[in-house]
């Protein structure tokens, strides 16, 4: 399988062919039993993973997270920022 058939099929299973195009992709699956699978597969696999609603990420879940890192003994530190005089100026032109 070369690299542009990788591709056109892609752009088909996430439905990005222009009409036209996707088209002519569905005529040479007729003839071509793997391409007509790989073409099948890879949509019906986008189409699931679109499917998947994201998960919620509530104040709830942020505790959890929080209270796991804290038991493995990480210590959650806010960064902390440069001073001023440690960082260094770029001269000006002009």
């Amino acid at each position: 399988m070369n690299d542009l058939y990788r591709k056109l099929v892609d752009l088909y299973a996430g439905g990005e062919l222009p009409a036209e195009l996707e088209a002519e992709m569905e005529s040479a699956a007729k003839s071509d039993p793997e391409l007509a699978l790989d073409m099948r597969t890879m949509r019906e696999t986008v189409q699931s993973v679109r499917a998947v609603l994201d998960p919620e990420f509530t104040e709830e879940s942020y505790q959890r997270i929080l209270m796991k890192v804290y038991a493995r003994g990480i210590a959650m530190h806010p960064p902390t920022p440069t001073p001023a005089h440690l960082q260094y100026s770029l001269p000006m032109q002009g």
